[in-house]
């Protein structure tokens, strides 16, 4: 009996590669996610999409409270202050607020009505009952502090301290008021306007919904390419 001839190298990997016998072929394997990667994509993807809902939300309060602000603006009779405090619903109303006892004048940046760059004369009003809140007497273009003994002020409520004043010790309210008119020889400064009041939310929220789809697109590139 003749012995049979042996088989070719490549026949044999073609026949173990049909069976199987060496493990799988390329067209076998199979699509393997990185299971915490894709759970910490997921996560930021939710975060960041949780992010553009919330600003959604402070774009709805936004809205509603500079609508508020702008009917204050309406109401021509002034709001007496005589408590001390300074409610919620004053802000941007005109006001009459006592101010018996005055600091020294602190001059910051401003600008007058007719939006001329200068100076912004600033004293503290305090009270008996020890409340204290700033009020912009009026602009000059001058630097020089100005003196003014104290009474009764007649303005516009802001809500919110006034940028560049100190205030120092207890008693100070979140609050500052725009004279008008102004006080102590001065020239009228700019009317506080709620329309000048920054509202990003709707941008904020955008950029975040771009931010969570980006990930996830760039996310799944990477895992189409592995």
């Amino acid at each position: 009996m003749q012995p049979k001839a042996p088989l070719s190298k490549g026949a044999g990997d073609e026949r173990l590669g049909s069976t199987g016998g060496r493990g799988p072929t390329p067209e076998g394997q199979g699509w393997r996610v990185p299971v915490i990667a894709t759970l910490v994509v997921l996560l930021a993807v939710a975060a960041m999409i949780g992010l553009g809902l919330w600003q959604l939300q402070r774009l709805a309060w936004k809205q509603d409270l500079l609508a508020r602000y702008s009917a204050a603006r309406q109401i021509a009779a002034p709001l007496l202050l005589n408590s001390g405090t300074i409610p919620a619903d004053a802000a941007y109303r005109r006001v009459v607020w006592p101010c018996p006892a005055v600091s020294a004048d602190q001059v910051v940046g401003g600008s007058n009505a007719s939006g001329q760059s200068g100076w912004a004369h600033v004293v503290v009003c305090g009270q008996p009952a020890g409340r204290r809140v700033p009020v912009v007497l009026g602009w000059s273009n001058a630097v020089a502090p100005i003196v003014w003994a104290g009474g009764t002020v007649t303005g516009v409520a802001v809500p919110g301290p006034k940028s560049g004043v100190v205030l120092t010790g207890a008693g100070a309210l979140d609050w500052h008021i725009v004279a008008d008119p102004p006080l102590a020889g001065l020239t009228a400064n700019a009317t506080p306007d709620p329309r000048n009041i920054p509202n990003n939310h709707f941008a904020y929220a955008i950029q975040w919904f771009v931010f969570a789809a980006t990930a996830l697109i760039i996310y799944l590139i990477a895992l189409r390419r592995r």
